[in-house]
């Protein structure tokens, strides 16, 4: 179901989206060569908790932390566990909190230490990808318009675009309609209106846009074994327009203009 926001339900989002961005920056800033996943949702879990604020993923659907933490091949999802993160890994975190009923939602990927090449492109692209769709984001304009400007920041360089998970709409539920694909014509779609709020959530891959699930049935991963990187923001259609309301110096705090 589609919801439309009043500036009081925006505002109650938008202190939901500083403490996702709080979690970023804390759990980044912890996120060192020797340091298990385990201890970095432990990390998101005290920001949370330390804002007032509820987590949005933790026993959602039975998942079964706090954040979706994911190294190199792990796309989304993942489950922070015993795994150590290594120099040359990239890691994606995906964070959710509420704040007196509503919700917001972010992701980013950051290299560990020094990155190879591809890497540091894929994670750079991908970025870039996120506000090219938050560009898109604006009263009349149609969810392929958005789905469109994300995958034409892939094409270039050949990235698989990931079509099995979506950006959605949020608000007083995590996931709400409509869907926002990362692909599409434009000019097609739902058309957007102010009051609503939309995830925009690119997710390339290296190679082959195919995912596997692994058998905890919520690690998802690249079919072919190669990485993944994933942005994520919760935006607000206002009547001044979209207001991006989960920025952090992290997830490039640039101005849509």
């Amino acid at each position: 179901m589609i919801t439309i926001k009043n500036k009081r339900q925006f505002a109650k989002m938008a202190e939901a989206g500083r403490c996702v961005a709080a979690v970023h920056e804390a759990v980044v800033e912890a996120a060192e060569v020797g340091v298990t996943l385990k201890s970095l949702d432990l990390v998101a879990a005290e920001v949370i908790r330390d804002r007032g604020c509820q987590p949005s993923f933790l026993g959602y659907q039975g998942f079964p932390a706090h954040t979706c933490i994911s190294p190199n091949e792990v796309i989304v999802h993942g489950i922070p566990g015993d795994y150590r993160l290594a120099e040359g890994d990239i890691l994606s975190v995906d964070a959710g909190a509420i704040y007196e009923g509503y919700h917001a939602d972010a992701a980013l990927t950051v290299p560990i230490g020094e990155v190879d090449e591809e890497s540091a492109r894929l994670i750079e692209v991908t970025r870039q990808a996120l506000w090219a769709g938050i560009d898109q984001v604006r009263s009349g304009k149609r969810v392929g318009d958005i789905g469109h400007a994300v995958e034409m920041e892939a094409a270039p360089y050949g990235y698989g675009v990931v079509s099995q998970y979506v950006g959605h709409g949020i608000g007083r539920s995590m996931h709400e309609a409509p869907q926002v694909p990362n692909h599409g014509p434009p000019g097609k779609g739902y058309r957007l209106r102010t009051g609503m709020a939309v995830c925009v959530e690119p997710m390339f891959n290296l190679g082959t846009p195919e995912t596997t699930t692994n058998q905890d049935g919520w690690t998802v991963v690249t079919a072919d074994g190669r990485r993944s990187a994933h942005f994520e923001h919760t935006v607000a259609l206002t009547a001044d327009g979209p207001v991006v309301l989960t920025v952090s110096d992290l997830l490039t705090a640039r101005p849509v203009g």
